[in-house]
């Protein structure tokens, strides 16, 4: 695998991979900032800015971006996690120049024209709106707000709509002078490219960068606790956590595959207990989010009032029984999970690009495949167990939405894990 890394003299890194077969490249440039580098009186700003950032600049109106990259074919996009914001593109071979030269002129010269920003929170309440109609997604909202009180880590990425709505292009362009710098910045391709052609575009595109000012590294500190929420739902809503690894952590595959072997699939073990056995619900899965400075694994279950009351007991005894008894099948079949996971996504010139930038804003370097494949191989049976009984020791967090009057207490709950 061709991968290569280089850094321009402002700071800015280049990182690349070669894929000769393709006739496509994916190009993008990650920023490390996301919602938890917000204040209270300033959360969904970074989501605001990605928006706006297409709705144009100096040389170019919201219309000519669009039309721009679609006229030879091009797509573009961005997203904003809770500590990473990302703009890419994906064009044929020959078109990267275009692509580079996009992506730098909406990070580098958008206007924030007043009139394109009223549009545009318009859009973004909308967006607010169509999330608290969907009672999956409210959950996990509350869900981490309980297990980060009082943190920027447990406020919501979108932001509250009544701020939301009085955020001025003042706010836009301070919040992007102060994190948008090139050493917080990494621009990352795969696909059929020349990494010397690409540093040279981008060097050229990302002149004027400068450095971001200082900011103020913010702790994550999961607490625990409940939050729950009667509502008139057809099916209650139900997250259960507990306190995981960061991505540094040396323990943070293992984690990994913990999570495959309970909630991965229909052969693990909470679908096949909960669902294929007992019937109790018919969406159950576990999830493991890390962060720079800590995690959260946990599991998702949505299924009818009256199901609650065996429901939690149920969960509660298949995570404390995974740190007693792992079969060599179960650890074969997670292992090729995890290994086949990472494999697919290798055939994917976008999923290459993402894996780029955030492992340069991560780790400030690309993780070759091989070595990870290394450390999902050494993980044991004892390993798992291990990391099951640290993790399942920690305080619970609970987020339970719907119609919720047959849940279990919450120390009813915590006192199963003891």
């Amino acid at each position: 695998m061709n991968t290569r890394v280089s850094t321009l003299p402002n700071g800015l890194r280049i990182v690349s991979e070669n894929m000769p077969n393709l006739k496509t490249v994916s190009i993008g440039v990650w920023v490390s900032v996301g919602s938890r580098y917000e204040s209270a009186e300033i959360n969904g700003v970074s989501h605001l800015l990605e928006h706006m950032a297409f709705k144009g600049t100096v040389g170019r109106s919201a219309k000519d971006i669009a039309e721009e990259i679609e006229a030879v074919g091009g797509y573009l996009n961005a997203y904003t996690s809770r500590e990473f914001t990302a703009y890419y593109a994906r064009v044929l071979q020959e078109d990267l120049g275009l692509a580079i030269d996009i992506l730098s002129d909406i990070l580098q010269s958008s206007i924030f024209a007043d009139s394109e920003l009223r549009r545009e929170k318009a859009v973004v309440m909308q967006e607010i709106a169509q999330m608290q109609d969907t009672p999956d997604e409210v959950v996990f909202d509350r869900f981490q707000e309980t297990a980060y009180p009082e943190q920027a880590l447990g406020r919501t990425i979108l932001g509250p709509a009544s701020q939301v709505q009085q955020y001025s292009r003042e706010v836009l362009a301070k919040y992007m002078n102060k994190h948008y710098g090139s050493l917080r910045m990494v621009v990352a391709g795969a696909g059929n490219l020349d990494h010397n052609h690409l540093v040279d575009l981008a060097g050229k595109a990302f002149s004027r960068l400068a450095p971001p000012s200082s900011v103020k590294e913010l702790t994550a500190l999961y607490q625990g606790g409940e939050m729950r929420q009667t509502k008139e739902l057809e099916q209650a809503h139900i997250v259960l956590g507990f306190n995981g690894y960061s991505y540094t952590d040396a323990d943070v595959y293992t984690l990994q595959m913990l999570s495959l072997l309970l909630g991965g699939g229909m052969s693990s073990r909470l679908f096949q207990e909960i669902r294929e056995r007992r019937g109790l619900a018919y969406s159950v899965y576990t999830f493991n989010s890390s962060y720079t400075d800590g995690g959260i694994f946990g599991v998702y279950c949505a299924t009818g009032a009256e199901k609650l009351t065996e429901l939690t007991p149920v969960i509660a005894e298949q995570l404390m029984e995974v740190s007693q008894n792992i079969t060599l099948r179960e650890m074969e079949r997670v292992r090729a999970q995890v290994k086949a996971g990472l494999l697919m996504s290798l055939e994917s010139s976008s999923s290459r690009c993402d894996r780029l930038g955030r492992h340069m804003i991560i780790f400030d370097r690309p993780l070759p495949i091989e070595e990870i494949l290394e450390k999902i191989n050494v993980v044991t049976e004892t390993d798992i167990k291990r990391v099951a009984a640290k993790v399942f020791c920690s305080a619970p967090t609970i987020a339970a939405l719907g119609p919720i009057s047959h849940l279990e207490p919450y120390d009813k709950f915590v006192e199963r894990f003891h």
